[in-house]
């Protein structure tokens, strides 16, 4: 009995002596709300289920400028967070402000990662003079959503139920013209009367022209600014022959669609999961589908943008050693798990999920994933992106455009002096 006293008393001290498992916090922050934010609180929990070493401690922040600004003045002073979610069409700003660190060679490896495994447009929005300052996690743009039930009985719907024979403009208005024929009083729905919804599809409408909407610090320049007035005049005719809302806010464009009044619906991928909930829930009433944008305008291109993981400068430093290596392993694990946040509509950045049988498998996503090759970014400059001054010419000006004020010539001229005087 002395022996197995013995014994157990030395197990207990050698037990007592262990260190303890040594355990790095990563501070994250986000703007992740509603859809988005479950499915990324959930990716952080099983994160941390499945690194003890590795702990992120996450925060949630005001979507939009609110976000970046907050984001600027905390690693001005040394405070920001560790790693933190980005729209990649914000990035230049961030350049010019010094906030982000460049991800290297040796930082991707950490994570198991390489640019090789990225579609080239994501990573290309997220380089600046051959320096990569961001991971993409996701590409996220436009689709044409759909309702199968109201196209019933017309020639764009193959027999399986697919929507087909919207190649070009000429097409598609032939469609909204017919579904006005069949007493559809608004066939075509987008947020006719906010920022967003309408820079996303001018801007499409001007890519798919092989349009540039800024060239060498100028706004428009050359045969570029009648490739604009053609997308602006092309979305005015849409409202002038009832085919759209009047200045529609984003809820409303989207009610239009979810409720059976509208045929067609020129949104965001991020909508997939309101249109999947109300489908299981039996609240929708109609088969659906969402496809890449037609090449209304002659070249496929659609409007996108990314969210992307960055670390961000820490006043004249940046984290470094273990701390950076565990941020590193961080991202490599939210992208090798990118499938899950696909569920929530976008396409992954990474291109191993993106081009997995799971992936593949995935509808309506598979059917527009191949947009991936035709994602058209904002320009790289500090006024355009998300919640920028682009985005108030959009709201002040192209959609007073598209509802008759004036034309769509007068609407460039406009932009090109509003835009100009903030390049220089």
């Amino acid at each position: 009995m002395k022996n197995v006293n013995s014994l157990l008393t030395a197990t207990a001290l050698s037990l007592v002596a262990m260190p303890a498992l040594a355990q790095t916090e990563v501070v994250w922050w986000d703007f992740l709300s509603g859809g988005d934010g479950v499915r990324m609180k959930a990716l952080i929990e099983d994160f941390n289920a499945e690194h003890p070493d590795i702990q992120i401690s996450g925060t949630t922040l005001e979507w939009g400028v609110p976000f970046y600004t907050k984001v600027r003045t905390s690693a001005a002073v040394g405070e920001g967070p560790d790693v933190m979610t980005y729209h990649l069409s914000r990035a230049p700003l961030a350049m010019e402000e010094g906030v982000l660190s460049e991800i290297t060679a040796e930082d991707l490896e950490n994570g198991g990662i390489s640019v090789d495994d990225f579609f080239e447009s994501s990573i290309g929005a997220a380089t600046f003079d051959g320096g990569l300052y961001a991971v993409p996690f996701d590409i996220h743009a436009i689709v044409l959503y759909y309702n199968a039930d109201m196209l019933a009985g017309s020639d764009y719907l193959d027999a399986d139920g697919n929507l087909t024979g919207l190649d070009t403009l000429e097409d598609f208005e032939g469609a909204l013209a017919w579904l006005k024929e069949q007493g559809v009083e608004t066939p075509l729905s987008y947020q006719t009367g906010g920022d967003g919804g309408t820079w996303r599809v001018f801007y499409t409408l001007l890519k798919q022209q092989g349009g540039d909407f800024i060239v060498d610090g100028e706004i428009l320049p050359g045969d570029n600014a009648e490739k604009a007035a053609n997308a602006i005049n092309t979305m005015a005719g849409w409202r002038e022959n009832g085919y759209t809302p009047e200045l529609a806010e984003y809820e409303a464009s989207v009610a239009l669609f979810t409720s059976g009044q509208s045929a067609f619906q020129m949104n965001g991928v991020w909508e997939v999961p309101t249109m999947n909930d109300m489908q299981s829930k039996g609240t929708l009433g109609y088969e659906w589908g969402a496809v890449e944008m037609p090449p209304l305008m002659g070249s496929e291109a659609t409007w996108a943008d990314s969210h992307a993981f960055a670390i961000p400068n820490e006043g004249d430093d940046t984290i470094s050693g273990e701390k950076r290596a565990a941020v590193m392993t961080v991202i490599g694990w939210m992208e090798k798990n990118a499938i899950r946040w696909a569920d929530a509509g976008h396409i992954p950045a990474y291109k191993p999920v993106a081009e997995s049988d799971e992936y593949k498998g995935m509808e309506p996503n598979s059917t527009y994933a191949s947009l991936a090759g035709n994602a058209a970014f904002d320009p790289q400059t500090t006024i355009t992106g998300v919640a920028s001054p682009t985005y108030d010419t959009a709201l002040n000006i192209i959609v007073p455009a598209v509802h008759g004020y004036f034309s769509g010539e007068d609407a460039v001229a406009q932009i090109q002096q509003e835009l100009t005087n903030l390049m220089q």
